[in-house]
């Protein structure tokens, strides 16, 4: 569903696993970094808020949401962590630079989801410009980095479940 139909901070609380012991790494790119901090803070207050604590959850920076991914690896090498959560955001241009980067990292964060045992949650934002990106980072359609942290509880809570 079009994050313009939906408000991306709602959901069921009664759905909501607990995240209690779930140990989550956040991997933020600085480029847009009124947008990304937000998501950020929208995803670490949301996984305090379900029981996380904040020993638990570790947040990294890198240069843009390009370097996502290798962030994101290095992360999931240390063995340290049940879910890395990516949070960036990539304002369409006047040239193809965007369709590259959305693509590079959205292949490369499937390839780290298939590859490791642990969740990468894609917490991308792609908007045309800097108005959607900031309705989608707390603004009018919710906060993506609330989103995110859902689905990294969820996803951890699912894999316990299996093992």
């Amino acid at each position: 569903m079009a994050s313009a139909l939906k408000n991306l901070s709602k959901h069921d609380s009664s759905k909501i696993p607990s995240a209690k012991g779930m140990r989550i790494a956040l991997v933020v790119s600085e480029w847009n970094d009124e947008i990304t901090y937000a998501l950020r803070d929208g995803a670490i207050d949301t996984l305090a808020q379900y029981g996380a604590k904040e020993k638990n959850i570790s947040v990294h920076y890198v240069p843009g949401s390009f370097e996502l991914t290798a962030g994101a690896k290095w992360l999931a090498d240390t063995k340290k962590y049940d879910a890395v959560i990516c949070l960036g955001c990539v304002i369409q241009g006047e040239t193809r630079h965007f369709d590259f980067i959305c693509n590079a990292v959205a292949i490369g964060l499937t390839d780290l989801n298939t590859t490791y045992n642990i969740p990468f949650i894609f917490g991308v934002l792609t908007p045309e410009n800097m108005q959607q990106a900031k309705a989608r980072a707390g603004g009018k359609h919710g906060n993506k980095g609330v989103e995110a942290a859902v689905t990294a509880i969820k996803m951890v809570a699912l894999k316990k479940s299996l093992t």
